[in-house]
């Protein structure tokens, strides 16, 4: 995903109850997180290594840190706030498996694991998978997005 992460973080608040504490900004968060590795990627490792390939990219190491954080959550009661957290954590995830790759397996295999491949058509990657059909998801969710920031607009 290239453009998508952010709406759908909107799209995941907008879907839940209000009552949730600082639910806007939590699933905003939430849904670009893992990508703050590209400050790595880029400034750090050179691009040496696929940024998907990071930790903040696994899905076991997320499920780690759910395991310990989801129960101090609870104590604290702010359980429904981590939980949106860690739930757009998963979207970030599944969103990048359409078509980027995630280690779905790690700690036990290093496969990333991707629904389509996007082949290098063209000179950039970044034409090649912004003309590539999966591109068109990307459209539907930040669509959708626009469409619930007009919609919260006219009713305001």
């Amino acid at each position: 995903m290239l453009t998508a992460h952010l709406p759908s973080g909107y799209v995941l608040a907008r879907a839940l109850p209000k009552g949730i504490p600082r639910l806007m900004p939590v699933a905003l968060v939430g849904a670009v997180f893992p990508d703050l590795d590209m400050i790595w990627f880029h400034f750090v490792d050179d691009g040496a290594i696929h940024h998907h390939r990071y930790w903040v990219h696994i899905p076991a190491f997320w499920l780690a840190i759910a395991v310990v954080a989801l129960p101090l959550a609870a104590w604290a009661g702010w359980l429904r706030t981590v939980t949106v957290f860690f739930a757009a954590i998963l979207m970030h995830l599944l969103l990048d498996t359409i078509s980027g790759g995630v280690m779905w397996g790690a700690p036990a295999s290093g496969h990333l694991f991707a629904l389509v491949t996007v082949p290098a058509d063209y000179s950039h990657w970044i034409i090649s998978f912004m003309l590539h059909w999966t591109f068109l998801l990307e459209l539907v969710v930040c669509g959708t997005a626009a469409f619930l920031w007009i919609k919260r607009k006219d009713a305001a």
